[in-house]
């Protein structure tokens, strides 16, 4: 049976339905995440995020399971989702790859990202990738999901791309967000102050005019800030709403402000906000690396759906 320290983990809960011809009791299988527990029921988040709160009277068994694997189509719609949550400005196809410009600001945006077939064999698409970022001026990049895109990945490392550092993609229910937690006043916006466009500069170390395409181009934007009592900005983040996602990005408190609950403060207010406008579910893109950033979403839910690398053509100076 099923116990509190198997809370997050997926299970399966065989529970009692009804009776059936004779007399015989009628069963049911239900899959998810195991939300709470107690002396009186458990409750069971299924694979389409309903929550389903079974009596303990009415369940036979239940047990922990391996997590589920994650589906390549489901990669690839929620590629397409956060793709269309952070716009490039020129956006163009080869085949079923995407080509995407904005002057060189953030790789997402710079980056080909391989779905589906190119319409050529993998070793002329990527020499395609490369002639068309060269011809803008730009290092050549791709952006490979995993492990959708393994054979892209793989002949990249052949042709000596250099691989950048691993982003996991982290997604949640909104209902895991909004829980009740004591948080700041956050003030959203619909278009990014100036104080908010110099934080984003300095850490991207640049903010050409493309950058305000990819920031504002969407219908469903919001922009957080959290400032002091003297009117000074210490934390931001952007949401975007798209197909019943919010996409997170941009979460940034500055170093003296670290620490007092202002991330876990904007992402709230941007899952409420999204709620409103029909969103249930959240995702976001963080670096394995920021062990520091990881940790605050595990604490709010987020698990890692899959994962993606971004390659960079070797230098031909």
């Amino acid at each position: 049976m099923l116990a509190a320290r198997d809370v997050g983990h997926r299970v399966v809960v065989r529970r009692y339905v009804g009776v059936g011809p004779q007399g015989r009791p009628l069963l049911t299988d239900l899959l998810g995440e195991l939300v709470t527990i107690d002396d009186d029921r458990l409750v069971v988040r299924g694979d389409d995020g309903v929550e389903h709160a079974v009596p303990r009277a009415d369940v036979a068994a239940a047990k922990k399971i391996p997590p589920r694997r994650v589906r390549y189509s489901e990669i690839i719609a929620l590629e397409r989702i956060a793709d269309e949550a952070w716009p490039a400005p020129v956006h163009e196809r080869l085949g079923e790859w995407f080509l995407r410009a904005a002057e060189g600001w953030t790789n997402r945006a710079n980056s080909a990202l391989p779905l589906g077939d190119p319409g050529v064999p993998i070793d002329a698409a990527i020499s395609a990738c490369q002639t068309w970022y060269a011809a803008r001026g730009l290092t050549p990049r791709i952006t490979v999901p995993l492990p959708l895109r393994r054979d892209v990945a793989q002949a990249l490392t052949a042709r000596g791309w250099h691989a950048q550092p691993l982003v996991l993609v982290q997604t949640t229910t909104l209902s895991n967000v909004l829980v009740p937690a004591a948080t700041p006043p956050v003030d959203l916006r619909e278009a990014p102050s100036v104080d908010f466009l110099k934080i984003v500069a300095a850490r991207k170390e640049s903010l050409p005019g493309a950058a305000r395409h990819v920031l504002t181009a969407l219908a469903e934007v919001r922009f957080a800030e959290v400032r002091g009592d003297h009117g000074a900005l210490l934390a931001i983040a952007r949401g975007a709403v798209v197909d019943g996602w919010l996409h997170l990005g941009l979460v940034e408190v500055i170093e003296s402000a670290r620490g007092r609950g202002y991330a876990r403060g904007l992402t709230q207010a941007l899952a409420g906000w999204a709620a409103g406008r029909g969103a249930a579910r959240a995702l976001l893109q963080v670096e394995e690396q920021n062990t520091a950033g990881v940790a605050l979403y595990k604490v709010m839910g987020f698990t890692t759906h899959h994962r993606y690398m971004t390659f960079r053509a070797p230098s031909t100076a």
